[in-house]
């Protein structure tokens, strides 16, 4: 049985970084390559998330809490207000949000068919702090 966070690391992650490119390109009109460094991440990935080759397993669209937290961010990023060293949080934060709003049952049932997600609580209830690990 896979855990939740190695779906979420393979499926959530990369959703949230392609919100963020998103984002930053769009709502802060920046160019790749500047997203790419406050982000972390290379040009080419950025590319790949703002064209949808990368980052789409996961729809979270209408998802107001986690579009306000996907913006929150961004405005850090911008304005300098959230250092490379503690966006990891941040993501890892976000994807907590994600997964206590029951986004990513589709994805865990996927990865684990005779999981039965409507008895399933372990994203809701989990007590994962994104403080406690270490990038």
């Amino acid at each position: 049985m896979k855990l939740p966070c190695e779906i979420a690391v393979k499926s959530v992650v990369p959703a949230i970084r392609a919100l963020l490119a998103e984002e930053l390109i769009k709502a802060h009109e920046m160019k790749q390559s500047d997203a790419a460094n406050l982000l972390g991440i290379t040009q080419t990935a950025i590319s790949k998330y703002i064209h949808h080759v990368r980052g789409r397993t996961l729809s979270m669209e209408g998802e107001s809490k986690v579009t306000q937290n996907i913006e929150e961010t961004a405005i850090a990023l911008v304005n300098r207000a959230l250092s490379p060293r503690d966006l990891p949080l941040r993501i890892c934060s976000t994807c907590k949000l994600i997964r206590k709003q029951g986004l990513m049952c589709k994805l865990c049932k996927r990865a684990n068919p005779t999981l039965n997600v409507e008895e399933c609580n372990l994203c809701i209830t989990s007590s994962c702090n994104p403080s406690e690990h270490t990038h």
